[in-house]
């Protein structure tokens, strides 16, 4: 069941099931919301167990116009499963590696820089003052200028 919510939880159960964007204090409040059957079902699965003292901790009720599942869909244990931080400093670990030249063994050392600057685009205000006043010499339209 928690795969099958954390689906709608990661394309956006409000848009992709017509739930709520908002809790709700009581079960009833659904007959008036614009949503689908399929989602009153599933925010009744987790009201009504909800109820139960021994769940209380997991506050569904709260959670129930999110289909029971609490918090962000990429929310992650760092008891369960690595985070998001983690998985960020060793991508840019990895993408330092990829830019970074292999070092040659063989004797032969060949260093390649590239490094690239968005320096604008069009002419300057210069520039286009100077495009405009020149003219070409009579006879050389069309003609290489190099």
């Amino acid at each position: 069941m928690a795969a099958y919510i954390a689906k709608y939880a990661t394309k956006g159960a409000e848009t992709t099931t017509g739930t709520l964007d908002r809790p709700i204090r009581f079960l009833a409040e659904r007959a008036h919301a614009r949503i689908s059957e399929h989602a009153r079902r599933l925010i009744r699965s987790a009201w009504v167990p909800g109820a139960r003292k021994d769940l209380e901790p997991l506050r569904l009720r709260a959670w129930a116009h999110m289909l029971g599942f609490r918090g962000h869909f990429s929310t992650k244990s760092r008891h369960y499963s690595t985070t998001l931080g983690a998985l960020r400093t060793a991508r840019a670990g990895w993408r330092r590696a990829q830019t970074t030249p292999p070092i040659r063994r063989d004797g032969e050392t060949t260093l390649v820089v590239a490094h690239w600057v968005f320096a604008g685009t069009g002419l300057s205000a210069a520039e286009t003052w100077l495009a405009a006043t020149l003219e070409p010499g009579p006879g050389t339209e069309g003609e290489p200028t190099a």
